[in-house]
């Protein structure tokens, strides 16, 4: 019993048939043709809306936090207990 036979496919395909009906499964067929219809044409297009985002940035870059102006004087939160070194 290693093996399944053309017999238990048969089998598995008419409960799979039982359970959804023929026209749910032709539906599910659809929409993954589709997908992959999709996919492929995606995978096809020269311009990338996410790599066009990246391409601002020079690699390694790391992008500022959200709600930041860029140019502004913004700096960042101190880790230390809120005094201020005094340095003479």
């Amino acid at each position: 019993m290693g093996s399944l036979s053309i017999w238990h496919w048969m089998i598995v395909l008419l409960v799979v048939l039982l359970l959804f009906g023929s026209g749910k499964v032709s539906n599910l067929m659809g929409d993954f043709a589709k997908g992959i219809k999709a996919f492929k044409k995606n995978m096809a297009d020269d311009t990338d809306v996410s790599m066009e985002a990246t391409a601002e940035r020079p690699p390694g870059s790391i992008a500022p936090p959200a709600g930041t102006m860029p140019g502004s004087d913004a700096r960042p939160a101190s880790t230390t207990s809120g005094t201020p070194a005094h340095h003479a």
